[in-house]
């Protein structure tokens, strides 16, 4: 066979790049956002702010819309993977809701991801994608007292746990303050 001696190359490993506060000001400041302010940049700078919130992906917080989220929920009638889902909202993330209207956020996933790839290049971050906000926002919800995997899997929509272990990705000096 002419394919006996191909071998398939090794995966990539997975990104694991947070997010810092400074650097999430710095792509605001990029954006425009100001709270209250309704144009483009403003828009990706709430669903920027949104992301870090819930881990949502940029196309599933595009889907949003008045009859998806009610209270403290997000509805997702359909995700990446193929399946409904909802997405539980922290304070901070139906505070953005609601400044973004009953409308959602008016953007389109394609406009998040140029403006998002042209605010970072003004800010001079150009390792930083839109999609780390979802590590960076899995990551501190682990972080939560009482966060278990079980729990993260089901608002990140993680249909393998063992996905998950990126998440918990806690300093050794924290886990040795855990530890006593």
């Amino acid at each position: 066979s002419p394919t006996k001696q191909v071998r398939r190359p090794k995966e990539s490993p997975p990104r694991d790049r947070l997010i810092s506060d400074r650097e999430v000001e710095l792509l605001l400041v990029a954006l425009g956002y100001q709270p209250g302010l309704d144009t483009v940049g403003a828009r990706v700078g709430r669903a920027l702010l949104f992301a870090l919130e819930t881990a949502m992906r940029a196309s599933e917080i595009c889907s949003l819309d008045k009859t998806a989220v009610s209270g403290k929920v997000a509805r997702l009638a359909m995700t990446k993977n193929g399946f409904p889902r909802e997405v539980p909202l922290s304070k901070r993330a139906r505070e953005i809701w609601e400044e973004a209207g009953s409308d959602g956020f008016g953007v389109l996933p394609r406009q998040i991801d140029a403006n998002f790839r042209k605010a970072r290049k003004r800010a001079g971050l150009d390792d930083v994608h839109f999609h780390d906000t979802r590590h960076t926002a899995l990551t501190r919800m682990a972080w939560i007292p009482g966060m278990d995997p079980l729990k993260l899997a089901k608002i990140s929509g993680h249909r393998d746990i063992n996905q998950l272990a990126a998440y918990f990705n806690t300093p050794a000096e924290q886990m040795a303050d855990l530890l006593g």
